[in-house]
């Protein structure tokens, strides 16, 4: 292959391995989002022809709006079922492509835009365990058409819906009386840069406040969705360069830490590519990538960025939230940009950014995948801990041969260090609540777990609640991790502990829906249980 001659960006590692999972799965996984039955929904687009997977049953799509296959009989969506490391194909019908979305309140998957007769259709997937489920559309049911949007869920269990391309305003779905139409925000309109753009799938956070964080380009504001307002105006990135689409950096809000003291809320932004690379990619120079972090602590009276430096440059890489609190940063390119094509030289190197270090010792890198990934690849952690990799095709069709980097089909599970056999006396096992039990806001919650220690530190011990996103274009929307403040630790006896935990006291911190509950001991977890907030 052409692309074993290219080169690759490798770093001495830590820690961490690769397991290939499966060697075709049938499409690219442009975008996934894990259900709270532990399957992942992935999916790719449905206008530039035939997919690697037959739908089931000879059943075809037939849609003469498509614009490559209007007789098409392939999948462009499959779920993925974890337990079993099987694939079921599902039948998608309008163009996903460049789209977003979230997990609802009951669990399922809300599906947001997409291009030609998917601008403004929602899709909804219900999570089922006998394999009877599959996506249901709704056309024209959005305001305005999104393509390259994104989405967050909000604490009424809404979700609001920010951008796209050529479209400077947000909207709410499901629709409710008074908030029906879209609403124009300026800012973004005021950071795209023309021809180019750089302000495609913003970087939003919901604030402990309520508010919007809502970054594009290279600036933020905080915008209260309410009354309509920008609250606050963030100064410029330093250095200027834009980290969005297809400048494409990525972002998360950082762990917040929930006790009775305030909650600091920060933001850190990693990657993207310098002003002006995507021009000069489409002309066949490809910039380096960058190779900075902004971190922000956004509700400072006079909030500035405290830039880092990274190991490694990366342009499209995905920024995963693991249990223990670290940030994994994998995936990506090291010069070029987003675009079908225009990027180079694979980074194969994950880095692990640990946010309490002291500046300047935060970040590790781990061992090295085999596997180039690209455009259009992909990252989101499992319940089990482990970090699901796949995507990666810089083409406009699925092409195998003849080009840089082929359209690549495979799998793969990343296992950070903390699931190295040496740390299994770390490991605990949380006995009760029962998966999928309803938890209340402000509630004192009982953990009994098991873990192979005779006595054990308390001080070590946290409980972590994540909330699983929907992941696209190096961008994970509604990615949320809280750390709670336990207490009263016991020992029942053996290897049997208790515990207390407070549970958040509002729906601005959690928002409703599923998340994954881990308990982590000296910075490893156990596997996750799914708890479900009212």
């Amino acid at each position: 292959m052409l692309v074993a001659m290219l080169q690759m960006i490798v770093v001495g590692a830590g820690g961490g391995k690769w397991d290939l999972l499966r060697s075709n799965i049938g499409v690219s996984a442009m975008h996934m989002q894990l259900l709270n039955n532990d399957r992942v929904v992935i999916f790719d687009l449905t206008d530039f022809g035939a997919s690697n997977i037959s739908l089931p049953n000879n059943r075809c799509r037939d849609n003469p709006k498509d614009l490559a296959l209007q007789h098409d009989c392939t999948a462009h969506s499959v779920e993925y079922n974890v337990a079993s490391n099987s694939i079921r194909p599902l039948f998608v019908y309008s163009n996903t492509w460049c789209s977003s979305g979230a997990a609802m309140l009951d669990g399922s998957l809300m599906q947001t835009g997409g291009f030609n007769d998917g601008y403004n259709t929602v899709r909804v997937f219900k999570p089922c365990n006998d394999n009877s489920c599959d996506w249901q559309e709704f056309s024209n049911v959005l305001t305005h058409r999104r393509w390259y949007a994104s989405n967050h869920i909000l604490p009424d269990g809404r979700q609001i819906i920010f951008g796209g391309r050529d479209r400077f305003s947000y909207e709410f779905y499901p629709k409710t009386s008074g908030a029906d139409l879209a609403v124009e925000l300026s800012f973004l309109k005021d950071t795209r840069d023309p021809t180019i753009e750089n302000n495609l799938y913003p970087f939003v956070f919901l604030n402990v406040d309520g508010n919007m964080f809502v970054f594009t380009n290279n600036r933020a504001i905080m915008f209260d969705y309410v009354r309509r307002v920008v609250v606050r105006t963030y100064p410029t990135i330093p250095g200027g360069d834009p980290r969005n689409y297809p400048s494409s950096g990525s972002a998360v809000l950082l762990p917040l830490r929930i006790s009775s003291g305030a909650v600091v809320a920060e933001v850190l932004v990693c990657g993207g590519a310098p002003k002006g690379s995507f021009t000069s990619a489409n002309n066949g120079n490809f910039v380096t990538a960058l190779n900075t972090c902004g971190r922000i602590r956004i509700n400072d009276p006079n909030p500035q960025w405290l830039m880092e430096t990274m190991p490694l440059a990366r342009v499209m890489g995905d920024m995963v939230l693991l249990p223990n609190g670290n940030v994994l940063i994998i995936n990506g390119a090291a010069a070029g940009t987003a675009g079908w094509g225009i990027a180079r030289n694979p980074v194969l190197t994950p880095l692990v950014y640990r946010p309490n270090n002291q500046a300047g010792s935060r970040f590790e890198a781990q061992n090295a995948t085999s596997i180039p990934r690209m455009y259009h690849s992909n990252a989101i952690l499992l319940r089990d801990g482990r970090v699901l990799v796949s995507g990666s095709n810089p083409n406009a069709y699925y092409t195998f041969t003849g080009v840089l980097y082929p359209t690549d089909l495979t799998m793969q599970a990343y296992s950070p260090e903390y699931l190295d056999p040496q740390f299994a006396p770390l490991r605990s096992n949380i006995v009760s609540p029962a998966s999928h039990s309803q938890l209340g806001y402000g509630q004192l919650l009982t953990i009994n777990f098991t873990l192979p220690q005779p006595t054990i530190n308390a001080t070590t011990l946290t409980i972590s609640i994540v909330a699983p996103p929907f992941t696209t274009h190096s961008f994970s929307m509604n990615q949320r991790l809280l750390l709670l403040t336990t207490s009263n630790v016991t020992s029942l006896g053996g290897s049997n502990y208790q515990l207390r935990v407070s549970t958040p006291n509002s729906k601005i911190l959690a928002p409703p829906g599923y998340y994954l509950l881990f308990l982590v001991y000296q910075q490893v977890p156990s596997p996750g249980i799914w708890v479900q907030f009212k």
